[in-house]
């Protein structure tokens, strides 16, 4: 089965979430313009890069993947700097929400603050991919 477009995900995105998830999809384009759009395991995903590991694991992942899930939306940031990665360094400032180390998840984006968001996108699209793998590869939490 081969993956949706990005322009098919969104058309197929539930109609309770779809405002939300577009919300979400113009602040991700917004604050990170250069990143390539792209589907992934159901995900859609911003900055698609290929990692190795040491080991000779290889894969695909994407800097920033957004998934519309039955009861939340998940914002992944597969980055990390010095060690840390950076959703969970935003923590903090997003009470509403669950962060982990690599993914922020919330009932509704009514319950965030868009303009963490922003800044948390904007600075992993800074760090690019080359920061993406954080100290335990990409999508480890």
């Amino acid at each position: 089965m081969s993956e949706l477009s990005p322009e098919e995900y969104l058309d197929a995105v539930d109609e309770g979430r779809r405002s939300d998830v577009l919300a979400l999809e113009a602040l991700i384009r917004e604050a990170a313009p250069g990143l390539e759009r792209v589907v992934q395991r159901r995900i859609l995903g911003y900055g698609p890069f290929r990692y190795r590991y040491a080991i000779g694991r290889e894969g695909e992942a994407a800097l920033i993947g957004l998934a519309a899930q039955k009861r939340y939306l998940s914002l992944y940031v597969l980055c990390a700097i010095d060690g840390r990665y950076l959703a969970e360094t935003y923590a903090d400032r997003l009470p509403g929400a669950s962060a982990g180390k690599s993914c922020v998840r919330f009932t509704s984006l009514a319950k965030v603050d868009r303009e963490v968001l922003r800044e948390l996108v904007a600075d992993a699209a800074a760090h690019g991919p080359q920061d993406a793998a954080g100290p335990d590869g990409p999508g480890h939490r």
